[in-house]
């Protein structure tokens, strides 16, 4: 594989995933989160393979080029493994490191879990791997929030949250990027609904953080102007289905070596701080943890130099002798 930035797509079991890759050695799967692309890592692509690695990001099921299913079971959390173990075997490797950032952390964690055979170590930013609790999720999302409706119950039903989004899909992704970084998220907590209300009522107005650049914006917005949201939104529509599909990890540790990064000022930080401090019992095998100051949920992209330096330097201390590095 040349240092240039290739795209294609690759058969998995439910369908096809769009991969775009960079560089060559050991293979690393970065997994984006919501509402994102592969484009999420755009940065972290070319410094991978500048590093000696293959850089591989993929447009998740229900993003982008990839495959887009009508049935809402089909975004549950195995199916998402299958697609990563699939994407790993097509692009002719037997193993992996998986990286993940938001939602492509939750999918990265559950999938170095489910197949530590093939992923040898896992990187998750901004969301930390928790156990699966002892409530089934859209239980524990209707106790949040008193009077007003957590963002992720919001979510469940069919239609609802794109009869908001879609007829906006730019001014509403403007909102809720600048609504989560660090310069721009302003005094709102954008994860709750009054009654009545919509998300984005919180949501700042009129601009974007410093690492949106109009045509950034506009690469997001085409995408999801051209797929809907439908697919996105299935990842939450099935956090049920989940608690129940991986009842036979309860309380298992992810055991491969990991790393952990996350902004300070991400006000996700206020309900996932007992993960992180569970680190030692459900992720033994973790190697750094770092919490970047001034930074808010999207880590990647707010401090792309500071992310690809921590990056690179973890892949190269967990690499295996003998594998090519440039």
């Amino acid at each position: 594989m040349s240092q240039t930035l290739s795209h294609h797509l690759v058969p998995v079991p439910g369908g096809r995933i769009h991969v775009a890759e960079q560089g060559a050695g050991p293979l690393v799967l970065l997994l984006h989160g919501f509402p994102e692309s592969w484009y999420s890592w755009r940065h972290q692509l070319p410094a991978l393979a500048a590093a000696g690695f293959r850089a591989a990001a993929i447009d998740v099921r229900g993003y982008g080029r990839s495959s887009k299913p009508a049935d809402v079971s089909a975004y549950g959390m195995l199916a998402h493994v299958a697609d990563n173990v699939a994407v790993v075997e097509a692009l002719g490797e037997r193993s992996a490191v998986i990286v993940g950032h938001d939602w492509g952390a939750t999918i990265a964690a559950n999938t170095a879990l489910l197949r530590p055979g093939v992923f040898r170590a896992v990187g998750l930013l901004s969301v930390p791997y928790a156990a699966r609790g002892p409530h089934r999720p859209t239980d524990a999302f209707a106790a949040m929030g008193g009077h007003e409706e957590f963002y992720a119950s919001y979510f469940q039903a069919p239609g609802r949250a794109e009869a908001e989004i879609e007829p906006d899909v730019r001014g509403w992704l403007a909102g809720f990027y600048a609504a989560l970084s660090a310069d721009t998220m302003g005094t709102g907590v954008p994860y709750f609904v009054s009654e009545g209300g919509r998300l984005r009522d919180r949501f700042p107005q009129g601009v974007l953080p410093s690492w949106l650049s109009e045509a950034d914006l506009d690469m997001y917005a085409g995408e999801f102007e051209r797929t809907g949201f439908t697919g996105a939104l299935g990842r939450y529509r099935n956090m049920d289905r989940d608690w129940a599909d991986l009842a036979a990890w309860d309380g298992a540790p992810i055991t491969q070596p990991a790393l952990f990064a996350g902004g300070r000022l991400d006000a996700t930080m206020t309900w996932i701080a007992g993960a992180i401090a569970a680190f030692p019992e459900t992720m033994p095998g973790l190697t750094a943890t770092h919490l970047l100051d001034g930074c808010g949920h999207w880590v990647q992209q707010e401090r792309p130099e500071e992310v690809n330096r921590l990056l690179t330097g973890w892949l190269r201390s967990i690499t295996p002798r003998g594998r090519t590095l440039g």
